[in-house]
């Protein structure tokens, strides 16, 4: 069963994406979506969290400039403007937005007060950016481009985090991994996961880089994370 939330902020009012499990009271997790808004592809794994047992929220991120934006990878002037619109994307904003939602989600009718993060390409770098900027009790960041821009984060994070870099990352490079996994290494209840011979978006069903077995490991691991720290 899906629905719509709507989330105030001073700037104005977003939509989300929520997607409801079978059994209330819940943990609720935020999925942040990748450059190309809310699609096809957000929502599936919208409700494929929901069949889990999670209420799963999926904002809108770029609802500033576009509200209800739905792009595909398979159309080219569809990431012409995917890529353009993460270009003019305010991070700051954004992760201003996402403890909106944490705040609203831990009062959710049917919610049982947890709330984890997860997010992929760009939502994996504001799920980083998150685990340093909001109080969710739980984030989980795949292939987060940028990551390695913003270590000067690491001593703000404070809660779980659990991160899925592709070994053969055409964005995240070789050394952008490393320095990532040496700048949390010594952090308490995180771990970063690299996955050799992937590509950006593994974990992308349908996707051009979809990487099935490595996507079946990651969600795993995911799965189990989530499962110990959200856990009522």
């Amino acid at each position: 069963m899906s629905e719509q939330l709507s989330i105030h902020t001073p700037d104005g009012d977003f939509n989300c994406y929520v997607a409801r499990p079978a059994a209330e009271p819940a943990p609720v997790i935020v999925i942040i979506q990748e450059i190309f808004g809310v699609n096809a592809g957000i929502r599936a794994i919208a409700d494929g969290y929901a069949a889990k047992g999670y209420i799963a929220i999926a904002p809108d991120l770029f609802w500033r400039a576009e509200p209800g934006l739905d792009l595909s990878e398979n159309v080219p002037d569809d990431v012409t403007k995917a890529f353009a619109m993460y270009g003019a994307y305010d991070a700051e904003k954004g992760v201003q937005d996402i403890a909106a939602i944490v705040a609203a989600a831990r009062t959710l009718p049917g919610a049982s007060g947890k709330v984890g993060v997860t997010g992929y390409c760009l939502g994996g770098l504001m799920t980083y950016l998150a685990a340093a900027g909001t109080d969710a009790d739980a984030f989980v960041a795949y292939y987060g481009g940028g990551m390695d821009q913003h270590l000067d984060k690491v001593a703000q994070i404070t809660r779980p985090l659990l991160v899925h870099l592709a070994g053969a990352d055409a964005y995240i490079g070789v050394d952008a991994q490393a320095a990532i996994q040496g700048a949390l290494a010594d952090k308490p209840e995180t771990a970063v996961h690299i996955y050799p011979g992937c590509d950006h978006a593994f974990a992308r069903v349908g996707g051009a880089h979809h990487d099935a077995a490595a996507t079946t490991l990651a969600n795993a691991r995911t799965d189990a994370f989530l499962a110990r720290h959200l856990a009522s």
